[in-house]
């Protein structure tokens, strides 16, 4: 709903302030509820904007379902504490395609709940139940690879992250053993980046890019900060992004000669002593 109502705002060239004059909705209502923050939208501002923005019947429907659908709670309000106003969860839940490109870490819909932990646990920041909280949130979010029609997911993972042993050998043996298996279904595809890569294009840091079902839903990216998760949806934005992650994917070799790289980690010693 959020990204809909922005859509169609924007379709119209209006800048947030020019549309809350016109139907009365206050700017920060407006605000709110295309960034997904607003904790009850009313009927009545829906049919306002709707106005404004001339959306035919059909979007007017659509709208008003969008809005019942938001307020259902997914098993994230659950953890409200581990995710706070990132709304990553619910839109892993709707993609039809999700690319992930890591270069510090196995990505977090790939970790084993030992490898996880040992993640959380960096630099003794957070105490032992805050960690177990977020790893099962962690592992929760997995559950999308469980649906029917699961989302076809896409990795790149730099060399470092496979060589970087984190939770001890055994914890690390473990964890690369498991993103073979998981990069053996049908609908996730896993490449280790090379060292010998050199430079690319996502030098900047890890970025999740969302696909939509919906034609109508933009795909979004997704990039994690030190204090927040960034989502950003302007083409020029995604066009970046998708440029970098299409770089990364040209350049990285296969899933099985990725496997014969991940195959050289666990077979060596300095590794995983």
């Amino acid at each position: 709903m959020a990204r809909e109502l922005r859509r169609l705002r924007e379709a119209h060239r209006l800048k947030l302030a020019a549309a809350a004059k016109e139907p009365g909705v206050p700017l920060s209502t407006i605000s709110s509820i295309e960034n997904a923050t607003a904790r009850r939208v009313r009927a009545r501002d829906i049919d306002a904007l709707a106005d404004l923005y001339r959306a035919s019947e059909e979007e007017r429907k659509a709208l008003h379902g969008l809005t019942r659908e938001s307020t259902e709670s997914g098993w994230w309000s659950s953890y409200k504490d581990v995710f706070g106003g990132n709304a990553l969860p619910d839109f892993e839940a709707e993609a039809s395609l999700v690319r992930r490109f890591e270069g510090l870490t196995v990505p977090g819909l790939l970790q084993t709940p030992e490898y996880s932990t040992a993640v959380m646990r960096a630099g003794r920041v957070l105490g032992e139940s805050a960690v177990e909280r977020r790893v099962r949130a962690r592992m929760e979010r997995k559950n999308i690879f469980n649906r029917i029609k699961p989302p076809h997911t896409a990795a790149v993972i730099d060399e470092g992250a496979l060589r970087r042993v984190i939770g001890g050998p055994e914890v690390m043996r473990e964890q690369l053993t498991y993103l073979k298996n998981m990069a053996l279904r049908h609908h996730i595809g896993v490449q280790v980046l090379p060292y010998t890569a050199g430079a690319h294009l996502a030098l900047a840091g890890p970025f999740t890019i969302l696909d939509f079902p919906n034609p109508r839903d933009p795909p979004i990216a997704y990039v994690e900060t030190a204090v927040e998760g960034l989502h950003l949806d302007q083409p020029e934005e995604m066009e970046r992004y998708t440029l970098a992650f299409g770089n990364v994917q040209s350049v990285a070799p296969s899933t099985p000669l990725s496997f014969q790289l991940t195959d050289d980690v666990l077979r060596s010693p300095e590794d995983m002593a």
